[in-house]
Parts: C-alpha cells; sequence; structure tokens
C-alpha cells in the first residue's frame, strides 16, 4: 500500500464533516487529534460517537490470519464491509492476500492507496470503469485484478470495451448458489458457454471459478458443502477442458462471513489440477464482527476450537429524555447506527465515570435520530447517561460514520479510521 496516502489522512483537518468529534478539536489535524491521545469519555466527545475498540479489532485480524493459514486458504477480504484504507492496510500486515471490492468506485478508492490485488465480485460491464481498469493494469505491473463473469452477454460488453487497451483482464466463472439466488450462472453447460465466449476474446483471461455461499436457498452445512462441491467439480471440469491454458494458477474462491468453515472444509478437498489451485476466501464482516446477525452467525460457534471473534463497535449515546417509568429516548437512530437486520443492543449504561450492565434496557424502536428504549421495573436510567449500543451488520455501520475514533480499553483515542463510502 501506499504509505504517502495513508500518511495523507492524518494530515486532515477535523471539522463539522465528523460526528462526534470534540468541538474545540476543529481545525486540528487528525494526526494531531490522535498524538492528544484524548479520553473518550472526558475529552470533549459528544454524543452520538461511534467508537471501535483497539483490542477487539487487533484480536480479530490475528483470529483470521491464524484461521486462513491453519487451513491452507488465501485471504482476500471483502473491503466494502469497511471501506477504509487504514484497515485494509491492517488487513494486508495481517497475510491477506489483497481486497475483495463489489463496483468500480470501490476499486478507485484501493488503487488510490495503492493496494495490488483487487478481487471484484461482481461482473463489471460498465465502458468508462473497464477502460479505466485497463488504464491502471497498463500503468502498473505489479497491479492485479480479478473480476467475475456471469454471461456470454457480460464477455461481449467487456471485450468491446477493452479492444485494444493492453494486457488481458483476468476473469472468474460465477456460478450461482441456486434458482433465486443473487448473481452468477445457473447450470454448468452455461458456465461453459461463458467460458467458451472468454477463450475467443483476446481482451480477457479465464484464470478460476467463484461464487458465494451465503446465497445458497435455505442454506444448511450439507446444502452449502453439496454447492461448494459443485463449485470444485465446475473448476475441475473447466480445466480438463483446458479452459485455463492461458494462467499460471487456478483461482478457486468462495467464502462470506457466514460458513467459512464450509469452504475450508471443501476446498481442501481440492483434487490436483494441471496448474498451483490459489483457494481465494473473501469473508470481511469479521474486522469488526458484531452484536447480532454475524454474533448468531459465525462459524466460530460451529467450530469454539478455532478461536471466537469479538464486537469491536460500541455506539456511546445519550439518554435525552425519560418520559415515563417505562420508557427512556437516546440521541442516536436510523442516521448512526445499522437497523437492515437487527435492532441495536443496549449493552452498558454509564454514569459519573461508572459502567454497569444496561440491565432491563431494551431498544424497541428507531426514528431518525432517536432510539426508543423500554424499561423495566427497576432499571437505572437517568437523562444525562451515556448508553453503549451494540450493533448488527458492519456493512451498514462504517457506512455512517466518515470518522471513527479507535478506543483503547480505559477510553484512550489513539487513532481515527477514515471510511470512503
Amino acid at each position: 500500500m501506499s504509505t504517502e496516502s495513508l500518511a495523507e489522512l492524518a494530515a486532515e483537518r477535523v471539522d463539522h464533516r465528523f460526528k462526534g468529534l470534540p468541538p474545540d478539536a476543529d481545525g486540528l489535524t487528525v494526526g494531531e487529534l490522535a498524538a492528544q491521545r484524548r479520553n473518550l469519555f472526558t475529552d470533549g466527545f459528544t454524543t452520538p460517537v461511534l467508537a471501535l475498540s483497539a483490542e477487539r479489532l487487533e484480536h480479530n485480524l490475528r483470529l483470521m490470519e491464524t484461521y486462513a493459514e491453519r487451513h491452507g486458504l488465501v485471504f482476500a477480504p471483502h473491503g466494502k464491509t469497511s471501506m477504509a484504507p487504514q484497515l485494509f492496510q491492517r488487513q494486508i500486515e495481517h497475510g491477506a492476500w489483497g481486497i475483495t471490492l463489489a463496483v468500480p468506485h470501490q476499486v478507485r478508492v484501493a488503487r488510490a492507496f495503492g493496494i495490488r490485488r483487487v478481487f471484484l465480485a461482481n461482473e463489471l460491464v460498465d465502458p468508462a470503469a473497464l477502460r479505466w481498469i485497463a488504464a491502471e493494469l497498463a500503468a502498473d505491473p505489479d497491479f492485479r485484478l480479478v473480476c467475475y463473469v456471469d454471461s456470454v452477454r457480460g464477455v461481449e460488453l467487456m471485450d468491446a470495451a477493452l479492444k485494444g487497451t493492453g494486457r488481458p483482464l483476468d476473469v472468474v466463472v460465477e456460478l450461482a448458489a441456486g434458482e433465486g439466488a443473487r448473481t452468477g450462472v445457473r447450470t454448468e453447460a452455461e458456465c461453459g458457454a461463458v467460458a467458451d465466449a472468454v477463450a475467443a476474446t483476446d481482451t480477457l483471461r479465464l484464470v478460476g471459478v467463484a461464487g458465494y455461499e451465503g446465497e445458497v436457498p435455505q442454506a444448511t452445512p450439507e446444502r452449502v458443502h453439496a454447492w461448494l462441491r459443485r463449485l470444485v467439480a465446475l473448476a475441475a471440469g473447466l480445466d480438463k477442458a483446458g479452459a485455463f491454458s492461458r494462467t499460471d494458477e487456478i483461482v478457486v474462491s468462495a467464502g462470506g462471513s457466514a460458513w467459512f468453515d464450509a469452504v475450508a472444509d471443501v476446498f481442501a478437498e481440492i483434487p490436483e489440477l494441471s496448474r498451483p489451485v490459489l483457494k481465494l476466501l473473501r469473508s470481511g464482516a469479521y474486522v469488526s464482527h458484531d452484536d447480532g446477525h454475524y454474533r448468531k452467525l459465525t462459524p466460530f460457534n460451529r467450530v469454539p476450537e478455532e478461536g471466537a471473534l469479538e464486537p469491536a463497535f460500541r455506539l456511546w449515546t445519550q439518554v435525552v429524555s425519560r418520559p415515563s417509568a417505562e420508557q427512556a429516548f437516546v440521541n442516536a437512530g436510523k442516521r448512526d447506527a445499522a437497523y437492515d437486520l437487527d435492532r441495536p443492543v443496549a449493552q452498558t449504561v454509564r454514569r459519573d465515570g461508572v459502567e454497569r450492565p444496561a440491565d432491563g434496557v431494551e431498544v424497541v424502536a428507531l426514528s431518525d435520530q432517536h432510539a426508543w428504549l423500554r424499561l423495566s421495573s427497576g432499571a437505572d436510567v437517568q437523562v444525562g447517561d451515556w448508553v453503549a449500543l451494540g450493533l448488527s451488520h458492519p456493512c451498514t455501520v462504517f457506512d455512517k460514520w466518515q470518522l471513527i475514533p479507535l478506543v483503547e480499553a480505559d477510553g484512550t483515542v489513539v487513532d481515527y479510521i477514515r471510511t470512503f463510502f
């Protein structure tokens, strides 16, 4: 990655664009503010403010690095989760092969910060974006991008846009996870037709197969394993047909954040092919984990002997109204917290520097700028208290915050994580 581009983030000025930061920090650079090592609770931060635990972030990075190594997997975590180049850098330092992304804008962010390997988990047919990627490939021999293809029509559009632009673009055939899945080729015969269409071009080079097992209908371990074996069999079949004759290695890729144990199981069964196999895992939500959706779905629940991810987010809010004994409101809502999968969960109440569990406090609804709290009998909540909310679905948490304090357990803010959505 580009150390110069990362350093420029520290030179950005703090101002009204960034929620939750101390008003008296306006005009400081991010680096100057970080050097002050302010305390999240006592040094001027305003609520609501999202905090990312420094210790839990490091734990999650190390755990997935160890997991991938143990299972012989190459790791390209999905960057659309955080869109934070500082976290991309941390992931690469912890062994990531590259970064997975979804759309051209995300690739532009990655390239601005010097990411050299990108797996684009989408078919890309936009001519302007394809020409820009071709120019990036031509300008930097060390840059590699691998992109999905899932239709003959898509191959034709890509070929037309890339004519005369330089070295071929690496592509993988995307196998759909079943009827009703999002994208991908539905049958092996259609996969063969897409592979043949790629072979007929000079602009594209087929390097493997990929898919997303999280879309398997009515997913169970048995169904997910069965679909992954279809993916492996597709790779073997295309290899036998000579489809990978122009590549030095064969990419076989899958792996969201809910079934990477199944990916590890089945990818361990990949037979010997004509070329070395790059077994590419793409899980992304692990970096922060969460207190809802992924806490319930993480494969580490099924394989606890391999470790456990830790939820790294806390959204600190403040009680601004308690109109009755059974009801209170805090000053964070849909503008601040993810709500597409699960509601936030009240974790901690802080008053006068003392924290205690948020017993008897439940988030029952969200407005734009308020969370509605239901209070059980005896719940000790007062106007002015800080309440920490655990959040669900990292992909829709990060995108609500442009600058996120990285906080140690004692409340010391040691850095600020910049996002680009």
